[in-house]
């Protein structure tokens, strides 16, 4: 048999904190043995979450409480800003999952210009890789730290990236127009999140600039060789999980859909559709699918991309794990091949 490793969980009360007991509950080669949660500690998880009670779970406690000596393998599930401070602190030998923003943008500049503040563990961030699994997992396989993509970040760059790459699209021509679920604002309370607010409605939010424009930036410049911007407008729409990306670009339907079908073709989480399909969030609900769908506009020269996955999934934890695998030296699809949930 192999070993089971050690796995220590950091913002385990939050969302993706839930998804990653949730995931792990059932890997072949991951133990969890430490959940930390600084103001639920003393908890115990099912009483946090219920739908985890039937688990043998660690009682939530203080990352200051917590030994790490014999961890192998952090996940980070802090919020941003505090995320780079903690894991400033962490043992300087343990490998660790960030799924905060706080390590994804590589220029410091660009992170104060984006976040607010100045970036505070700068030493982590020169080790830091972004992951984005489907593009360097053999950087991921080799990191101590690895930041995760934003949810909203990773459907877009999934679509888009390809087509960057084999030039196939005007880079001064991207339009992302996404929606998605309101488990992506976290689980604080906010007055905008209520049911009340959110139910029966479909709203434009971070009108000013979204943060993940910066993610969207910095990678379509490096594929494309020079620099590649987007108009990008998030939606909330009423449902717990989910993101769906509109993207309108300029090129031939039939050879961007080809471009993705061949990008992604051996990939084990990404599924192309046949030309003209577009998918729904309700295809990849609960897993570490992304599906991509192409179809042509009505202007000649021009085409519609389509992409899907779950937020919490494969937008998050899911996609953790899969770097976390890739980490470990374990099949990168370990723990993560459930089948969406439906309907």
């Amino acid at each position: 048999m192999s070993r089971q490793f050690s796995i220590a969980i950091l913002g385990a009360s939050g969302y993706t904190g839930a998804e990653l007991v949730r995931l792990i509950a059932t890997h072949p080669d991951m133990r969890i043995d430490a959940l930390c949660a600084d103001r639920k500690a003393g908890m115990e998880m099912g009483e946090v979450f219920p739908h985890l009670r039937h688990l043998d779970l660690p009682r939530l406690a203080k990352i200051a409480d917590t030994d790490f000596s014999d961890i192998d393998l952090i996940f980070c599930g802090l919020p941003h800003a505090t995320s780079q401070q903690v894991i400033r602190d962490l043992p300087k030998d343990k490998r660790i999952v960030d799924l905060s923003a706080d390590f994804r943008l590589r220029d410091p500049e660009v992170y104060a210009q984006w976040y607010g503040h100045e970036h505070l563990a700068l030493e982590c961030q020169a080790e830091a890789v972004y992951g984005l699994t489907e593009y360097y997992r053999d950087e991921i396989r080799s990191a101590r730290i690895v930041a995760c993509t934003g949810c909203n970040a990773l459907t877009g760059n999934l679509a888009v990236l390809p087509l960057l790459e084999a030039g196939v699209i005007d880079p001064d021509e991207i339009i992302i127009d996404l929606a998605t679920g309101v488990s992506g604002a976290g689980r604080g309370a906010k007055e905008a999140m209520l049911h009340a607010e959110v139910s029966e409605g479909y709203s434009a939010y971070a009108l000013g600039g979204h943060r993940h424009i910066a993610e969207f930036e910095q990678e379509f410049s490096k594929v494309a060789g020079k620099p590649a911007t987007c108009t990008f407008i998030p939606h909330l729409v009423p449902q717990n999980r989910g993101i769906l990306a509109t993207i309108y670009v300029k090129g031939d339907a039939e050879e961007i859909h080809a471009t993705v079908t061949k990008k992604y073709e051996k990939e084990p989480f990404v599924t192309v559709w046949p030309m003209g399909e577009a998918p729904s969030t309700h295809h990849v609900r609960g897993s570490n699918y992304a599906h991509i769908g192409v179809a042509a506009d009505r202007r000649p020269g021009r085409a519609i991309v389509f992409s899907a996955l779950d937020n919490l999934t494969k937008g998050s934890s899911g996609m953790a794990i899969q770097n976390a695998n890739l980490m470990l030296g374990l099949p990168e699809t370990t723990g993560l091949e459930m089948v969406p949930l439906f309907p």
